[in-house]
């Protein structure tokens, strides 16, 4: 005897369902938005440290993909010039915020870095994304002045819009000859792992088990 035809139909569409959900789906997207540190420069292709991160979440969040929109030689007027494009692109639901350095190095005004990060951080959560603000440090070679008050831009603007704060990417690294390139100013493919770990550390807790 067989079954009636709406159980029939019932049991295919509740099978679907089973498979449907059993797919891993990326429910939401990582942007990180930077510069050479973050593209990878230098290094070969799935070396850099957002790459790993992809790996990881892969592994560990697997609901989360990665959308790398880092551009080397990147200032924080040019990340808000095209910051738009990007969001609509990616539609992230958090953003890994990594600019600046390029604005230290060339000896750019502070304000106009305040007021550029401060822009991208108010355009990505109206597109709804949440921001994690990645610190930097400039050499010592560019004052002491200069120096502190380029790394209090990022404390203060963390800590004014609430913001989770990676307060130095190259922690641990930019000091150890061993872990930069020959230039000095960008990390080796043996470094990345530290900066993933240093970037997790504050990334981790906002991450969704899923």
């Amino acid at each position: 005897m067989g079954f009636p035809a709406g159980i029939l139909v019932m049991r295919r569409i509740l099978l679907f369902l089973l498979l449907f959900v059993s797919v891993p789906l990326h429910a939401a997207t990582l942007m990180v938005l930077g510069d050479s540190l973050s593209a990878g420069y230098g290094l070969e292709p799935g070396q850099g440290w957002v790459d790993l991160l992809a790996q990881r979440l892969q592994q560990d969040r697997p609901a989360y993909s990665v959308v790398n929109a880092s551009i080397s030689g990147e200032t924080s007027a040019g990340g808000l010039a095209r910051l738009d494009a990007s969001l609509n692109q990616a539609r992230p639901t958090l953003l890994l915020l990594e600019l600046g350095a390029n604005d230290g190095l060339r000896g750019l005004s502070l304000k106009a870095l305040r007021q550029n990060l401060d822009q991208i951080v108010t355009r990505a959560q109206k597109h709804g994304a949440r921001v994690v603000l990645i610190g930097m440090r400039l050499p010592p070679n560019y004052g002491k002045q200069y120096t502190e008050a380029f790394h209090q831009t990022y404390v203060d603007l963390a800590a004014r819009r609430h913001l989770p704060l990676v307060p130095f990417l190259l922690e641990g690294v930019a000091l150890d000859p061993g872990l930069m390139q020959a230039d000095q100013m960008h990390p080796t493919a043996k470094a990345q792992p530290a900066l993933l770990d240093t970037v997790w550390h504050t990334l981790a807790p906002l991450l969704v088990s899923k």
